[in-house]
């Protein structure tokens, strides 16, 4: 299939339009793009070929078109190339494969391109990577900072409990998941972790009101999975009796 598309395909306009494809019709994208690179389309065909295959969800292949138009960018000193090495570790994480994740945000990183909120993103990604890896005492120094430099990201916050469950610092996942949820308060894996949290400082009844949330606000997420999970393990209480109607107050006349 893929051959036959590369035989009969042309090489793209521009980045846009092989983008715009990569979105809609991956393989054909997929296709161009080689064709593209194949006369020299350089950075963006490379960059093309990458976001197509991960529209394919074939992540390593991603990763390493990914890496090649990082390496093309960094010998024309084109300023894409700390994006393109973050691309790189995403699609590495995504291919299971924590230790070059890392070294493509570690690259990134040292390109000396990225403003400061964006370090705050690749350090949230580096310390998925950590995590991944089982370094947590790395991932924690890279989401301290970025705690820092992107203090307004619910996401970050989240990240930072989820990390202090796992080390056993319920005071600290508390006081961040809370942060999170001030953030993000519809956001369903920001209340599956809130209910994990709950869970294990002995608040069931949160627990499974968290989880209850989580299912309501995003019920085809995979948060929202996680959160019937935890419901079934532990299902909630039946629901109490209606109090009854109160009397009306008494009117003046």
């Amino acid at each position: 299939m893929l051959l036959a598309l590369a035989a009969s395909a042309a090489a793209p306009a521009s980045l846009k339009a092989c983008t715009d494809q990569a979105a809609s019709a991956p393989a054909a994208a997929l296709a161009a793009a080689e064709v593209w690179a194949a006369k020299g389309g350089g950075v963006d065909a490379r960059l093309c070929q990458g976001l197509a295959l991960s529209s394919l969800e074939r992540w390593e292949a991603a990763a390493a078109a990914f890496e090649a138009a990082a390496a093309e960018a960094e010998r024309l000193r084109d300023n894409r190339r700390a994006d393109l090495r973050v691309q790189a570790g995403n699609a590495w994480l995504a291919a299971g494969d924590p230790a070059k994740a890392r070294a493509a945000f570690d690259a990134a990183l040292a390109a000396g391109l990225l403003a400061p909120p964006l370090q705050g993103e690749v350090r949230l990604d580096r310390a998925r990577a950590a995590v991944a890896a089982g370094d947590e005492a790395a991932a924690r120094a890279d989401i301290d900072q970025a705690l820092i430099l992107v203090p307004g990201d619910g996401f970050a916050w989240y990240l930072s409990a989820a990390l202090a469950r796992r080390q056993n610092d319920l005071k600290r996942a508390r006081s961040d998941i809370a942060k999170a949820a001030s953030l993000a308060r519809d956001d369903a894996a920001i209340l599956v972790e809130a209910g994990n949290i709950a869970a294990l400082s002995d608040d069931v009844d949160a627990a499974r009101a968290l989880y209850q949330r989580a299912v309501q606000v995003q019920p085809g997420s995979d948060a929202a999975k996680a959160a019937r999970a935890a419901l079934a393990a532990n299902p909630p209480p039946a629901p109490a009796p209606a109090p009854a109607p109160a009397a009306p107050a008494p009117q003046s006349r």
